[in-house]
């Protein structure tokens, strides 16, 4: 979410950043592609 929706922007305040965050969590959660894919990596099972 850092790289593609919150990165490199100044927030005017702390309810700018909530609804920054909202969006970008709203934005993820109707992604489930982006969401499965993330866990599908190998790097993911090296545990």
């Amino acid at each position: 979410m850092r790289d593609n929706w919150l990165g490199n922007r100044i927030f005017q305040s702390y309810a700018d950043i909530l609804d920054h965050c909202c969006h970008a969590w709203n934005t993820l959660i109707n992604r489930p592609e982006r969401i499965m894919s993330i866990g599908s990596r190998e790097w993911a099972y090296g545990f």
